[in-house]
């Protein structure tokens, strides 16, 4: 039986870090918060955004869904909520979302507490407080089933879609036929093989609402006067030896294994466990992808690239995978799992049995190289105006 070692959660999860997390509910708010989090010391993580004060209710409630799932991942242990005082968003609703969980949960106003200065040094003293409070927690034996997994690529080249995802792709196969959930995202990058996406849907209405997701993003892309379909891929990924959208795109998919895609959710919205394989849809934005699925409740993030990607998160440890050997060696300390084996004799099976143990090893408290040298990217998808038009509701 697959296990990890891992913090219990009030409410049932289990994390593989225990961090208190600086949540700024605007862009406000985000540098300070980052201020914070630095003085308050190690342990303490700051989640700085480029959301603005006030935003159109969508996307407000969106910006709102992401911020409470942060809060309530199981990774995080305590939560400092920063706000500047004048958002719309409501800072100690946001805090009952979170507190609901069983965690405990302060708020900063920067204007109640008399401006920055008096802000940061407020706000630090609470941050270090609530650092104390969870420093007695312990890990524990847990199953493997308890395990989010969600995985992304970015600055893809030829290697990616023959090594390191397929890779990937049967580490989540391993961690699905274990009983945990497998999740990716980036509905764009879906173009082209959404085919075999549909067809690997355990039902009607997934397979339904997955090609209905993947129609809204053409349509959006075509109201800005972009043919994602007849587009080639970006300049990095055409210099990485990739061809059409289609070539990038069998290679995407292919890093969320072989298993029925059990669902799909909304950007930022609960993840199930137990769940199998389940499909976020997210912009094709690396950043704002997984910070959606970690907002969902990932613990773990495999990130694949063959060119060579540094970025990181600050709430769930990143496992960077490239299945280039040059990338390899020039970014050793930035790369987590060498697939480039693959290519040169090593099997599927082998290299996802590695990625499958490593998976469980970060879990389990090892360091990912994103995490040694603190590498924190963190964005929030936002809805434009001319998605609005396409959304269905936000229930599903």
């Amino acid at each position: 039986m697959a296990e990890f070692n891992g913090y219990r959660r009030q409410d049932g999860t289990v994390g593989v870090r225990n961090h208190v997390a600086v949540i700024p509910t605007s862009v406000t708010a985000s540098s300070l918060a980052t201020r914070v989090a630095v003085d308050a010391g190690q342990g303490v993580r700051a989640t700085p955004h480029q959301m603005g004060a006030n935003q159109p209710d969508p996307a407000r409630r969106q910006t709102e869904r992401v911020l409470a799932g942060i809060g309530r991942n199981p990774n995080v242990g305590a939560t400092l909520l920063i706000e500047l005082g004048t958002e719309a968003i409501d800072a100690d609703g946001l805090a009952d979302r979170i507190a609901a969980s069983g965690k405990p949960v302060e708020t900063l106003s920067i204007r109640e507490a008399g401006g920055t200065k008096a802000a940061i040094e407020a706000g630090t003293s609470v941050a270090r407080s609530l650092l104390e409070g969870i420093a007695n927690a312990r890990r524990e034996s847990a199953d493997a089933s308890e395990l989010i997994f969600g995985v992304e690529c970015g600055g893809s080249d030829a290697t990616s879609g023959i090594a390191a995802n397929p890779a990937v792709g049967n580490a989540c196969d391993r961690l699905v036929e274990a009983g945990g959930t497998a999740s990716f995202s980036e509905t764009p990058e879906f173009i082209g093989a959404e085919h075999i996406l549909a067809d690997r849907c355990a039902d009607e209405k997934t397979r339904e609402w997955l090609l209905e997701r993947v129609e809204m993003r053409e349509d959006m892309a075509q109201l800005m006067g972009v043919d994602l379909r007849g587009a080639q891929p970006t300049p990095g990924n055409q210099e990485g030896g990739l061809t059409t959208i289609e070539e990038k795109s069998l290679g995407a998919i292919s890093k969320g294994g072989t298993t029925p895609v059990r669902g799909m959710v909304e950007y930022g919205k609960r993840l199930p466990t137990g769940g199998g394989l389940v499909l976020m849809d997210t912009p094709g934005y690396d950043i704002e992808s997984v910070v959606g699925k970690v907002a969902g409740g990932a613990q773990v993030i495999a990130f694949t690239t063959g060119r060579g990607s540094t970025t990181g998160n600050p709430i769930a440890p990143v496992i960077k995978v490239t299945g280039n050997p040059k990338t390899w060696d020039r970014l050793s300390n930035n790369m987590d799992f060498d697939a480039s084996r693959i290519i040169s004799g090593e099997s599927l099976d082998a290299a996802g049995e590695r990625l499958f143990d490593l998976l469980l090893e970060v879990a389990s408290g090892r360091l990912t190289e994103a995490e040694h040298r603190r590498l924190e990217e963190f964005a929030i998808n936002e809805i434009q105006p001319e998605e609005l038009v396409g959304l269905r509701g936000e229930a599903r």
